[in-house]
């Protein structure tokens, strides 16, 4: 009995603690992008471009948008909730391509809102448009998470 009283205050304290930890959406510079995510800037020895590879430890979704943009503002509530949501699991991260256009340039950036979905480990997948959030947490539990919904 002494032990269920335990788990269940270690719980409370949990419920009540977890949401003061929960993760906002990062904004990223394209500094802080080539840091945190992956430095497209880096050569192989023989100069060509070097392969994809994430630098972070949890998976990323990274939303490439605008302020001007009506679907990227329909967007930004979502990835605020999921990053609330997936807090610990996934990271979630903006890039304002008006603010950062190499790294529009880069990943061929031409039309808003596009979202690239980047797993621990793997190549990353960008989409391109504004999906319902119920295809979203489906793209992140399967493919960044690797969770299989039955």
């Amino acid at each position: 009995m002494k032990s269920l009283k335990l788990i269940l205050l270690a719980l409370c304290l949990w419920m009540s603690i977890c949401p003061l930890l929960a993760e906002d959406v990062v904004y990223l510079t394209t500094e802080q992008f080539r840091t945190r995510v992956f430095d497209y800037k880096e050569k192989k020895p023989d100069g060509t471009p070097a392969d994809w590879n994430y630098r972070g430890d949890k998976p990323c979704v990274i939303d490439f948008y605008t302020t001007w943009c009506g679907p990227c503002r329909k967007l930004a509530p979502v990835m605020e909730e999921l990053s609330q949501t997936y807090c610990g699991e996934v990271l979630f991260y903006k890039v304002d391509t008006e603010r950062e256009r190499e790294l529009a340039y880069v990943f061929g950036i031409n039309s808003i809102p596009q979202v690239l979905y980047v797993p621990a480990q793997g190549k990353p997948m960008l989409l391109q448009g504004l999906y319902p959030q119920e295809t979203i947490v489906q793209i992140v539990e399967e493919f960044l998470l690797g969770r299989k919904n039955d």
